[in-house]
């Protein structure tokens, strides 16, 4: 039996003294019965937006969808409940949400609104509310929808891909007539978004089992609409001579995601698109029948800045993204000079060197190649050793201020020639980035 913790129950008696009836409702009673961890509380009761707001001094309601968020507070942390009165569902015009909302009378009826029978549940403390077979879904391991799929995700076009990331975050398969529907539909997500579609696609991404969502947006339909770099990069064929490929180009980037050791999204999204260049520079001699892939990496820069562009990411997640895909494609050799390698550091920047890495092991991994090599360990080496150098004059242990203090100098152009200078000399290894030492440089420099 499911039991509350005692702040929930204290919160539902609230409703219960005045004489409404309330639920733990969707995600928080699947939580509960899976036994996992529930962060996001929700509830659904039969108090009007108005009613539940009297209820509590602290509350907030910005939204026509019935939804009040009370803030509460559990040993010092504050979390926020979600109360929304009974809805039932009227028509649909754009594909996302209802032209009005109407209230509903019975927690049945909201329930039916709902999108997958593994969310139309209900609990007040006491009594499951399962009209649709969710409790058996779960145990099932299966996604369904209520009702008629098509009806289901012609309301909401979301749904599709709310189903794909459901079933992936969850480790579940999708049922068969809600699969065939997301299919027929597939298209429709066209008309969702990039915003909407990104938060759906980064929870996949985050999850334990992302390559296999995005395997099932594959075979959806879904990857075609909302990633279709990634879906043409399937049957590209990279096995030749003299190359260490298993895969085609799609499979391997999957299952380069697959094996990425970082939890990051954006790592993780671009470990997925990294090769996503090899299908325009795919090239295949016909006497020797080795292909080639030339430049691929910056066919893919450009791309990945058309993806970042489309699902709406911020500024700093473009710049990694793109960053990430465009050097992916770096070599480890140990004739390479500390120069060279200083230069891929200043290319990817010193926050990312780890990410970069991360790429590169899903990228081995996913090629059917060991996770090293006594190269890869030797370069990550000289990476450590090359960054105890300045990378910039904003680097040096002493700035302008120091400049103009010792020498008596105002401000000027001058400053920053006599810090390139001494910057030069600590890159070239003639002096140490020492105060000490690069005082007294500069005044060699100045006299």
């Amino acid at each position: 039996m499911m039991q509350l913790p005692s702040f929930v129950t204290q919160f539902m008696d609230t409703f219960a003294k005045h004489g409404y009836k309330i639920y733990a409702v969707g995600g928080t009673v699947r939580g509960l019965l899976m036994k996992h961890e529930v962060n996001d509380w929700d509830f659904t009761t039969s108090a009007r937006p108005e009613q539940i707001q009297k209820l509590f001094e602290h509350h907030f309601y910005n939204n026509q969808f019935g939804t009040v968020g009370v803030p509460i507070d559990v040993n010092g942390n504050e979390l926020v409940f979600e109360v929304t009165t009974f809805r039932k569902e009227g028509k649909y015009s754009n594909a996302r949400h209802p032209d009005e909302v109407q209230w509903a009378e019975t927690i049945e009826e909201d329930l039916s609104r709902r999108d997958f029978t593994i969310n139309a549940l209900a609990f007040d403390g006491k009594e499951l509310i399962d009209p649709f077979g969710g409790q058996d879904d779960i145990e099932k391991r299966v996604v369904r929808a209520v009702g008629k799929p098509d009806e289901r995700f012609g309301e909401d076009a979301l749904r599709l891909l709310r189903a794909v990331r459901q079933a992936t975050q969850l480790g579940f398969m999708i049922e068969e007539k809600t699969h065939a529907s997301i299919v027929a539909n597939a298209q429709n997500i066209s008309r969702i978004s990039g915003e909407r579609i990104r938060e759906e696609l980064f929870k996949i991404l985050a999850s334990p089992h992302a390559a296999d969502g995005i395997l099932l947006l594959k075979n959806t339909g879904l990857l075609h609409h909302i990633l279709p770099e990634v879906d043409n990069a399937f049957g590209v064929e990279q096995k030749s001579p003299h190359r260490h490929h298993v895969f085609d180009v799609g499979t391997h980037l999957v299952e380069s995601l697959r094996h990425c050791p970082s939890s990051e999204v954006i790592t993780r999204f671009s470990t997925l698109i990294h090769d996503i260049g090899k299908v325009q520079t795919h090239r295949k001699d016909p006497k020797t029948h080795i292909i080639t892939f030339y430049n691929h990496e910056v066919v893919g820069e450009k791309q990945a800045e058309k993806i970042a562009d489309r699902l709406r990411l911020s500024k700093d997640q473009k710049q990694k993204l793109v960053t990430l895909v465009r050097h992916h494609q770096f070599s480890v050799s140990e004739k390479q000079s500390d120069k060279a390698i200083r230069r891929f550091v200043k290319n990817v920047g010193k926050e990312w060197i780890q990410d970069m890495l991360d790429l590169r092991t899903g990228d081995r991994l996913g090629s059917g190649a060991k996770e090293t090599s006594w190269r890869t360990e030797l370069f990550k080496k000289r990476l450590v050793e090359v960054q105890k150098k300045p990378f910039t004059v904003h680097d040096l242990t002493i700035t302008g201020h120091d400049v103009m203090e010792e020498l008596s100098m105002k401000p000027g152009p001058q400053i920053g020639t006599i810090l390139e200078q001494l910057f030069e000399e600590v890159v070239e290894g003639r002096v140490k980035n020492e105060k000490k030492a690069l005082l007294e440089q500069m005044k060699m420099i100045s006299s």
